[in-house]
């Protein structure tokens, strides 16, 4: 089972800290042609009942740090180009970037939620995927506001130095490369078992790995999300027609019905004796299927107007949760205790082979776009504050760099899930250590950069806090627990994975048929 990211002690932050940007609200008073006209809202925006007693503007000042404002906004943002009939990344309109969120967010994990809910019980099933969507809603919202604050973020190693300084944003840079790295390898082996599924092991496992790796190496070649996006409505079409072959697949057989009864039968409430390990196990895959956060950054980095995100948002979360909520209870309603996961496995035989073929768009497509976002993070770190410009050129030396960072990343990707005895736990590692700091953790701490500090990590004044903004600092130390609770239990449970079960039984580079088995456990939670 994936399992979720770490954030360091108190006393690592710390230190850390005393390398942090110092200037980010400094007392110079910018021009009036500077001023952001989108920035920050909600809490983020202007407040003169909020404003400190002092000249440090504190809270209310929206500008970027000093070092920042020395190039003007258009140079802030690296993806804007300075040469004209160049390479033109800002090129997405709202829905294009929607789709995008979707494709990386949804995919075969969503057939990990019936039997999340079978752990939990129907009402608290609902509760909690409706409240970790808003959650997750929130999060993604204040992202969207770090992001108008400092639009030189890309990243979330750009959003690290901001918070902690040079080796936050190294830290957080490299921690996001290799958690995509092994997201891509997860796909990999998806698509392989996959194959196998459909085609009764029709290949050797590695043939099927290596098909996989070149499809998706093929899909990454573009250089824009923009493209992407195309690509992007078949995934969402394909997820859609998966889900829905499946739910009709358990309804006919039923497969809830004991033997000789004719009534369905659901809990509303948990399932009795419900272990602390099962349960962590069933919260965390409706936690983990709404981690798409850590690649917003991007997204917004090439939206044409970056204010647009907020209806880009809407539409991932009001998709993901109403499919996560239909397909959670339709399929454990028909399946009862006896759903799988995936619930593919729930299906018949025939069922199941024509929900894995319909899902072929949405394994790869997934897998491209999260491996799309881990190599531009290397060519944009490579390329960036360069004279000439040469990430927005149409040479062939700017395409070669893209395309020979594409071969290395899923080449590398391919590599550690071939060959690695213990990905599965490996990957629940690097899921732990990182991917519920990038979708809640850090968010809570963002918001707490841009309203209640003033210089570095100083907070400002209680007595200049509003009643909202009191109540959001508790929305948003609420984020940071929950990242922090399921960063260390998650570390717990993968640490035991691997001591417990060693290599599993698995060999590296082994044509053997991987299809018997359910799909990678990360696939549950994405």
């Amino acid at each position: 089972m994936a399992s979720q990211p770490t954030v360091s002690s108190g006393s690592w932050r710390k230190g850390l800290m005393k390398d942090s940007i110092t200037s980010f609200f400094n007392n110079n008073k910018r021009p009036e042609a500077e001023k952001d006209n989108g920035d920050v809202v909600n809490e983020a925006s202007r407040n003169t009942s909020d404003a400190a007693p002092t000249p440090d503007t504190g809270i209310q000042d929206n500008r970027p740090p000093a070092y920042m404002e020395k190039t003007g906004d258009q140079h802030n943002d690296p993806m804007a180009s300075s040469i004209e009939g160049g390479v033109e990344y800002k090129s997405m309109v709202w829905w294009q970037a929607g789709m995008v969120m979707v494709a990386e967010t949804i995919s075969l994990g969503i057939l990990s939620l019936p039997q999340a809910m079978s752990q939990v019980g129907i009402i608290p099933g609902l509760i909690l995927l409706l409240a970790l969507g808003a959650l997750a809603s929130y999060s993604g919202f204040v992202i969207g506001q770090f992001k108008m604050r400092y639009p030189h973020i890309h990243s979330m190693g750009c959003a690290g130095e901001v918070l902690f300084g040079r080796w936050g944003g190294e830290i957080l840079g490299w921690g996001q490369f290799l958690f995509y790295v092994f997201i891509m390898g997860s796909h990999i082996l998806t698509f392989s078992i996959m194959m196998n599924a459909i085609t009764g092991h029709g290949a050797c496992t590695i043939v099927w790995m290596i098909v996989g790796t070149i499809l998706s190496f093929i899909c990454t070649l573009p250089r824009t999300l923009k493209n992407l996006s195309y690509y992007s409505v078949v995934s969402f079409l394909s997820i859609i027609g998966a889900v829905m072959i499946t739910m009709i697949g358990v309804s006919i057989t039923k497969p809830g019905l004991a033997a000789g009864e004719t009534t369905l039968h659901v809990r509303l409430w948990a399932k009795p004796g419900l272990d602390f390990q099962s349960g962590f196990l069933a919260v965390a895959n409706m936690v983990f299927a709404y981690a798409g956060h850590v690649a917003f950054f991007t997204f917004i980095s090439e939206l044409r107007k970056p204010e647009d995100f907020p209806k880009a948002l809407a539409f991932l979360q009001c998709s993901d949760i109403s499919m996560y909520i239909i397909t959670a209870v339709v399929v454990y309603y028909y399946a009862g205790d006896n759903v799988k996961s995936p619930a593919l496995d729930s299906a018949s035989h025939v069922v199941k082979k024509v929900a894995y073929g319909v899902a072929i768009p949405t394994i790869v497509i997934a897998g491209v776009v999260n491996g799309h976002v881990g190599v531009k993070y290397l060519y944009v770190r490579l390329l960036r504050n360069r004279t000439d410009d040469l990430m927005h050129q149409k040479s062939w030396k700017s395409y070669g760099i893209w395309v020979g960072i594409c071969t290395a990343s899923w080449l590398a990707a391919w590599l550690i899930a071939e060959a690695v005895p213990v990905f599965n736990d490996l990957l629940g590692l690097t899921s732990a250590l990182f991917a519920s700091w990038f979708t809640f953790g850090l968010s809570g701490m963002f918001w707490i950069k841009m309203n209640l500090t003033r210089r570095s990590w100083k907070i400002v004044p209680r007595e200049s806090w509003s009643m909202r903004k009191t109540f959001l600092l508790l929305v948003n130390v609420l984020q940071i627990l929950i990242g922090a609770v399921l960063c260390v239990v998650g570390l717990y449970a993968s640490i035991s994975s691997m001591v417990k079960n060693g290599s599993g039984g698995r060999t590296p580079f082994s044509c053997a048929n991987n299809a018997a088995g359910d799909i990678l456990d990360f696939e549950k939670m994405n």
